[in-house]
């Protein structure tokens, strides 16, 4: 394995630091230095087990981002996706997505409301929620995301269950269930023969989980190096990409988990390796993703398309991130639609299945760099496979790592 990364050339405040343990060496020595304390990382190359935190300067090995969030104030279901405004249409491969790109263009159109002591955000194509610790949560209507490519489209309803049903050229169809609530049941792929796969079973809803979508988990014990649990697509070799859209969770998997949970919980989301699409930039205040960047997402989607041939089920969520530069509401639904943009440009210019993907925009709250001026490092889109989340894991653990 490498040696310990080299020492951080920023400075960053105690309750920054990333809130993951790793695994401790085979043998530590007798006199080994105490636990690390919370927020603390255990480097299993530092001797004798000795804790110190990832560095985060840019350049060096990426720290993990994320911190253990404290439990949303009202624990209370969050609002349904939006629905369409209007009916669903297939849109011819290669046609530019309808609507702004920018949200100087519909920020005037937001409108909100108090429920329940949380405030309701409403804009075109999202719902953001706000509750009163200040934590925000944005949903979107991914059904949208499908229409590209598709023959037909239509909706029918089964019970107390809608259903929304693309038709592909093939004969193939895409089939969305939502509840009575509005909110994604399961996502159904069937093949011209009939036959089904179900992706995604989101109906799922365990008691223990704060509003049925926020779940409070210890940080995992991360065994292997942190250039191998958060990878730098800029640079890394193909076979690498791959193995880590095919990678197993970092530590166990104590049960399945709905797709809510993984979306709005950090703790979840951490038992999983991911991928920093650091290749792209995007305009300030814009989503759309220019030409001579959609290039750099090739070696991406052909990791992505290899995996899901392998296992047609797999799911992989995308991920948005902002810097701190702006205010909470506006960085949350930049994130988030740059997060469906780059789903988008995988789907429509190298063919990555669209049902495979999900996307979710998170801000400025899991910066890479702590910092609340601008930074590059933090504007990004991340890539992480889920299906083992989803699936329950078989709860267990991935292999260990190789002695030293």
């Amino acid at each position: 394995p490498p040696g310990p990364p080299a020492t951080p050339q920023t400075q960053t405040s105690p309750s920054a630091a990333p809130n993951v343990r790793t695994a401790p060496a085979n043998n530590p020595a007798p006199n080994a230095a105490p636990a690390a304390q919370p927020n603390a990382v255990q480097s299993p190359n530092a001797p004798g087990g000795q804790a110190r935190r990832p560095p985060e300067a840019p350049g060096a090995p990426a720290g993990v981002p994320f911190t253990r969030r404290a439990p949303p104030s009202i624990a209370t279901p969050l609002p349904a996706a939006p629905t369409p405004t209007q009916e669903l249409r297939p849109i011819a491969p290669g046609a530019a997505a309808p609507g702004p790109r920018r949200l100087d263009d519909f920020r005037s159109e937001r409108h909100e409301v108090q429920e329940g002591g949380r405030t309701v955000i409403t804009e075109p194509g999202r719902v953001i929620v706000r509750d009163p610790g200040g934590q925000e949560f944005i949903r979107h209507n991914e059904v949208d995301r499908f229409r590209f490519g598709a023959r037909d489209i239509r909706t029918e309803r089964v019970g107390d269950e809608n259903r929304t049903i693309v038709i592909r050229p093939d004969g193939s169809q895409i089939i969305t269930v939502v509840g009575a609530d509005g909110r994604l049941l399961r996502r159904i792929r069937r093949d011209p023969q009939g036959r089904e796969i179900v992706i995604i079973d989101n109906s799922y809803r365990d008691p223990r989980a704060a509003g049925g979508f926020y779940v409070d988990l210890p940080p995992p014990v991360i065994g292997i190096p942190y250039d191998r649990y958060i990878v730098d697509a800029d640079g890394a070799p193909p076979d690498l990409i791959y193995d880590t859209m095919e990678a197993p969770p970092v530590d166990r998997i104590e049960r399945r988990y709905s797709l809510d949970e993984i979306r709005y919980s950090p703790g979840v989301r951490l038992l999983m390796p991911s991928i920093d699409l650091n290749t792209i930039n995007f305009d300030t205040g814009s989503w759309e993703i220019p030409p001579d960047q959609a290039a750099k997402l090739q070696v991406i989607a052909d990791g992505l398309n290899r995996a899901i041939q392998r296992n047609p089920r797999e799911v992989f969520l995308i991920e948005g991130h902002t810097d701190a530069v702006g205010n909470d509401t506006d960085n949350l639904s930049l994130s988030d639609r740059r997060a469906e943009s780059a789903a988008e440009l995988l789907t429509q210019q190298f063919g990555v299945p669209a049902e495979n993907l999900v996307s979710q925009g998170y801000g400025s709250q899991y910066p890479k760099e702590q910092t609340d001026g601008p930074s590059r490092i933090n504007r990004r889109v991340t890539v992480r496979r889920i299906t083992p989340l989803l699936d329950g894991g078989a709860a267990s653990l991935p292999p260990p790592p190789p002695p030293r």
